[in-house]
């Protein structure tokens, strides 16, 4: 793997035919991951999450950040189940817009059975709160499964709390997606920023 570097003004404008172009001649034939990693083939490949499972549940979590997951999370249940995406960041209400365009250009079908909560950032990207680390303490202590506070411990508060004011019906059953993101936790620890 090799890095480029861009100043600020060129990464603003990295999907630019002439940033686009600059790194066609310098590097050839390349990839292009964007930022976030969310593209079509993302999203067809979140669809696969479902391949294997039973469909013995009745919602379907997720943490969001730029919602490619959600969207292919969507895509896989075909309308079934209904796919309930937590955000990470502030003021995201434009995501609800991002996963509507991903199925749109994905198969042309926008699903109804989604939604995205906007209640969880905790003040946005990467911030948290002793309320957070508390209860990713307490579930990662009663469940020995490590959470981060970046993505998946925001979700887990979120459904936790949901739970507790009523929002799913009795007896609902509930998947949430484990998407990682543990390998900057050590560095959160060590600088101090989470407690240990």
């Amino acid at each position: 793997m090799e890095f480029h570097y861009l100043d600020r003004k060129s990464y603003r404008n990295k999907y630019s035919s002439e940033i686009i172009d600059e790194l066609k001649n310098r590097f050839g034939n390349f990839y292009l991951l964007p930022e976030g990693g969310t593209n079509e083939l993302a999203v067809k490949g979140c669809s696969e999450i479902f391949n294997g499972l039973n469909d013995s549940f009745d919602y379907f979590c997720c943490a969001c950040g730029t919602g490619g997951t959600l969207a292919g999370i969507i895509n896989g249940l075909c309308g079934k189940k209904f796919a309930l995406g937590f955000s990470v960041l502030k003021g995201a209400s434009f995501l609800r817009e991002n996963v509507s365009s991903l199925l749109k250009s994905l198969n042309g079908t926008v699903f109804k059975n989604w939604e995205i909560n906007l209640n969880y950032h905790f003040g946005g990207y990467a911030k948290f709160n002793d309320q957070l680390f508390n209860f990713i303490n307490e579930f990662s202590n009663r469940t020995k499964i490590p959470l981060e506070p970046i993505y998946t411990g925001k979700m887990l508060f979120g459904i936790y709390d949901l739970i507790a004011k009523g929002y799913f019906s009795k007896g609902s059953k509930i998947i949430a997606l484990h998407s990682g993101g543990l390998q900057g936790l050590c560095g959160l620890t060590e600088n101090k920023k989470v407690p240990k």
